[in-house]
């Protein structure tokens, strides 16, 4: 990780959103691709499966192999950025975005389209840390560029809860290629936005400091065996020696990660933040929200499309409770934060991820009424938690420190997407099966599919209910509620 470099004063400031909309509705468009493609594939699992003869085990690595590399390399893409010009690596990887997007009409297997995913993740961590640090690049106002980023948010994380509902309409009318190859067009346009309407980056802004690439390859070895682990477990036994030597593989990165990075003189991750309770307790939090996030999208999708035979757009359409809650709850965490400060409001939001996923467990055969009403309290937790623990972690960096906390904020997010899918994924078919048949399911498939539901998020609203109000009680009884603009590149 390197210490970011204070921005000069841009060559190019607009004086208002409306001056500024090519280059901020170009920024947006990437933004909105590389969050969208985190769910718009997941409701076409069920087709993908049946196209491809893809168990259950492929289908959470369809889904996983993208949160990996992103995950894993956000912070390195980071560092990318600020040695080579944030606009230059942003560009290239909108770029290799596009063009990998159309190698989706060139897929006839699982495995080649896990290995395009996992291309996919690294395009888009070429992409992710850039966005927000050029968005304070176009104006020289605070208030400005405060409101720029509010669009960018809700931008984003429409791309993301939208992403089921929008694949699942255009399935309706389309193979499940095209969910991919549409990808292209819009980074065509955000390619052009950013080139003619985002100010180059002067040498006195860039850093000479050397990338982690090291540190990089270690963590996302890390994650990815001890996610293979899991599907391993499953496909050849926990005891097998592939199994074994996966998960002994995911123990020695981790602890090689750890130690590359306290002897590292520019490390990736400077392990050190951790030493602040809130940097650690923040960072602890956000990846348990992601983890119930990943997993309910990932199990409800199975759920809507097999258990309940209905269409990709009804499925996408059940997500409804979902988006609505996370766009309309942003005043209730506000005001828990307000009211009780960051470590109570985020504790109730830990309460309400966890009661939801325990509510899951027994709503799964009650109808989608009672997962309806599940969602909204999950949502609710999630918005909480989410926002709280993003403003907690920058607000806790050191002055010339506050984007790395942005980045720290959405790797978490996407180790916990990664975690949460593969775990999702492996329970279901360790308790139901490993290849979900197509068609119409028997009543007694039905019945095994929601006891192994039943159990998996049993187990989760445990799990996630730890992580996240462990993490919550590291956090102060700071009220603030909006995010400092970071004055330095990420």
């Amino acid at each position: 990780m390197t210490t970011a470099t204070p921005l000069h004063s841009p060559s190019r400031a607009y004086p208002s959103l409306r001056a500024a909309w090519i280059p901020l509705a170009a920024l947006c468009l990437a933004f909105f691709v590389e969050m969208v493609d985190n769910t718009l594939l997941s409701i076409a699992l069920p087709t993908i499966g049946r196209d491809l003869g893809s168990g259950t085990t492929s289908l959470q690595w369809v889904t996983g192999a993208y949160s990996l590399t992103f995950g894993g390399l956000l912070l390195t893409a980071g560092s990318l950025a600020d040695r080579l010009g944030r606009r230059r690596v942003l560009l290239v990887g909108l770029a290799a975005f596009g063009a990998l997007s159309l190698c989706a009409v060139l897929i006839t297997t699982a495995g080649e389209l896990i290995a395009l995913r996992a291309l996919l993740g690294i395009a888009a961590a070429a992409m992710a840390p850039i966005t927000n640090s050029l968005v304070f690049r176009l104006f020289d106002d605070k208030a400005l560029r405060m409101r720029a980023m509010t669009v960018m948010i809700v931008v984003g994380m429409s791309g993301f809860v939208l992403g089921p509902l929008l694949g699942g309409t255009a399935l309706a009318h389309v193979g499940w290629e095209w969910l991919l190859i549409v990808n292209a067009p819009i980074a065509a346009l955000a390619i052009l936005g950013v080139r003619f309407g985002v100010p180059a980056d002067r040498p006195e802004d860039l850093t000479d400091d050397r990338l982690d690439l090291p540190g990089a390859a270690l963590s996302v070895a890390a994650i990815g065996l001890g996610c293979y682990a899991l599907t391993s477990g499953v496909d050849h036994g926990w005891l097998s020696a592939i199994t074994l030597a996966s998960a002994a593989g995911a123990v020695a990165a981790a602890l090689a990660f750890v130690r590359h990075e306290r002897r590292s003189a520019a490390p990736m991750l400077d392990l050190k933040l951790f030493s602040n309770g809130t940097v650690r307790g923040a960072t602890i939090a956000q990846t348990g929200t992601s983890i119930a996030m990943a997993s309910v999208m990932f199990g409800l999708i199975l759920h809507f499309q097999y258990a309940y035979g209905w269409s990709p757009v009804r499925a996408g359409l059940a997500n409804l409770p979902i988006i609505v809650t996370m766009l309309v709850a942003t005043p209730l965490s506000e005001w828990l934060a307000r009211r009780f400060g960051h470590r109570v409001a985020c504790l109730v939001g830990a309460a309400c991820l966890a009661g939801a996923l325990a509510g899951l467990a027994w709503g799964v055969d009650h109808g989608y009424a009672a997962i309806a009403v599940c969602m909204v309290l999950m949502t609710v937790g999630l918005r909480t938690v989410m926002t709280i623990c993003a403003v907690a972690l920058v607000e806790a960096m050191p002055a010339n420190r506050t984007s790395i906390g942005t980045a720290l904020n959405d790797t978490a997010q996407e180790v916990g997407s990664s975690l949460g899918t593969a775990v999702v994924g492996t329970l279901i078919a360790a308790l139901v099966t490993t290849q979900l048949p197509a068609g119409t399911w028997s009543n007694g498939l039905v019945a095994s599919f929601f006891h192994g539901e039943r159990i998996t998020y049993g187990v989760l609203a445990v799990v996630v209910g730890l992580i996240a109000a462990g993490g919550a009680l590291s956090l102060t009884d700071s009220h603030t509620t909006e995010e400092a603009p970071a004055e330095e590149a990420s």
